[in-house]
């Protein structure tokens, strides 16, 4: 069980966790969460580490449909710069590893931010804290146990 995992049971929430056969050659995870487990490329989020002008990591969820913003989250932020944080610096802080980054149960929790389209659906899907993991979830019992707000951040 994930942290991930853990902190949806400690929460009390309603969630259903979905697996699949992670296949080692995939680099794009959201696209194959994508056509695994034939869900809508626009309710999969995935989750991105950004790192602020001030060094500060954060979490970005956004649909695999479209793609991070850097200006709107930078100003969503109230800073001057954002760009992808470093692998490493991602899965030192978050204990998880590429592909299989979740908003839930990190090292240390980071700030989090998530894209306004997630609020168009009953259920959005983000990862389980492993590649071939994934969580469906109600988006307000997301950003309530993540302590996260919404924003327009994608593109």
């Amino acid at each position: 069980m994930t942290p991930a995992i853990q902190k949806l049971k400690q929460q009390k929430v309603s969630y259903e966790i979905l697996q699949y056969q992670h296949e080692v050659n995939s680099a794009a995870y959201g696209l194959e969460v994508v056509e695994k487990l034939k869900l809508n490329a626009e309710q999969v989020f995935k989750t991105l580490v950004v790192i602020t002008d001030s060094q500060q990591l954060v979490v970005a969820l956004v649909p695999v449909s479209g793609k991070l913003n850097l200006k709107a989250i930078a100003k969503t932020l109230v800073v001057k710069k954002v760009k992808m944080a470093q692998v490493k610096q991602v899965e030192n802080s978050t204990g998880y590893i590429l592909g299989g980054v979740s908003p839930l149960g990190q090292k240390k929790a980071l700030r989090t931010i998530i894209d306004n389209s997630a609020k168009d659906f009953k259920l959005v899907y983000i990862s389980g804290g492993k590649r071939g993991l994934e969580v469906a979830l109600n988006p307000n019992d997301l950003a309530k146990i993540s302590q996260a707000r919404f924003a327009d951040i994608s593109d």
